[in-house]
């Protein structure tokens, strides 16, 4: 059977993992671990992820595996997502502005 050169995990941090979940997970990239890459996503610092993960360990134990022979890159900035939302507010705004002042001068 076929096994994908590249695992991509998202969102990581998003809800918080039970001790079964993240065993799993650790389980899915330690089989991973110097066979394919590995992409991780998330919102939240290594330092951050005793919250997400249950058990230290798991933590200690994740986080070795992903950051070794890695490249972590940090992409500081505001959401595109929060970006989009808040230009569909304006342009929301403007269409209402534009609809109360047309609505005077009628």
């Amino acid at each position: 059977m076929p096994q994908p050169d590249v695992l991509v995990i998202d969102e990581v941090g998003y809800l918080s993992y039970s001790n079964r979940h993240a065993d799993l997970l650790f389980e899915l990239v330690s089989r991973k671990y110097g066979v394919a890459s590995t992409v991780v996503t998330t919102n939240r610092p290594f330092a951050e992820w005793h919250e997400v993960f249950p058990n230290a360990a798991c933590v200690i134990s994740l986080v070795d595996r992903l950051v070794h022979r890695a490249e972590v890159v940090v992409i500081e900035g505001e959401s595109y997502r929060v970006k989009e939302a808040r230009k569909r507010a304006e342009q929301r705004t403007k269409k209402r502005s534009a609809a109360k002042a047309e609505k005077k001068t009628s």
